[in-house]
């Protein structure tokens, strides 16, 4: 069954904050993004390194906003970025920042990572400890990494990609004093018709027969 969003609960770090969501237009992220904007955050930041997946969602947030009638928040901003990008995340944190963030950024296929291990570790776990030490940096208040349930046991690099990411938040969590960020990660399972997900293969190989 369909989990529906306890919203006075994320109201508390999205109403009238500024968000900000990494790999916003992957589905995962995406699928954030149309939550989000309806709690009326007063900024919603949507970080991607895919240009067509960034202007996808921004159009399709752009219409959410008309056909809610909130014209003036969130003021929506599409930034062209990635996560390894030390100097790039640092400026758009001190330029935009963020109260609440979720890093959804991630590769997420087992068998292309499989296939990409350097460039799999590079962007799930390097990737994210630049997103987590920005944040401590810049006091942002929430941090979320959205982790995968492959990082239980991981017995792919996907999942043990995922699973160091997890370390490295906890470590990070218990050896910064004096730390203002609340970090957290969340463990999704099979998040319906995302990538990665084996739902669309199932529904092809059903219809190839």
């Amino acid at each position: 069954e369909m989990v529906v969003p306890e919203n006075h609960l994320l109201n508390k770090t999205i109403n009238n904050k500024n968000v900000l969501i990494t790999g916003a237009g992957g589905s995962i992220g995406s699928e954030l993004s149309r939550q989000i904007i309806k709690l009326k955050p007063a900024k919603l930041i949507l970080v991607e390194i895919n240009e067509y997946s960034l202007y996808k969602i921004n159009q399709e947030l752009e219409e959410i906003k008309k056909k809610l009638n909130i014209n003036q928040q969130p003021e929506l901003i599409p930034l062209l970025a990635s996560v390894n990008d030390e100097s790039k995340i640092s400026k758009i944190f001190k330029i935009y920042k963020p109260d609440t963030l979720y890093h959804a950024a991630a590769y997420k296929h087992v068998s292309i990572v499989e296939e990409n291990i350097c460039e799999g570790i590079k962007n799930n776990v390097y990737g994210t400890l630049v997103i987590i030490k920005a944040a401590i940096s810049e006091k942002v208040s929430n941090f979320v990494l959205v982790s995968s349930d492959k990082a239980v046991r991981p017995t792919n690099i996907m999942g043990a990609t995922k699973r160091i990411a997890e370390l490295c938040l906890l470590a990070l969590a218990k050896n910064s004093r004096n730390v203002n960020t609340k970090l957290c990660t969340v463990r999704f399972g099979n998040v319906l018709d995302s990538s990665g997900s084996v739902i669309p293969k199932f529904k092809k190989q059903i219809l190839d027969g």
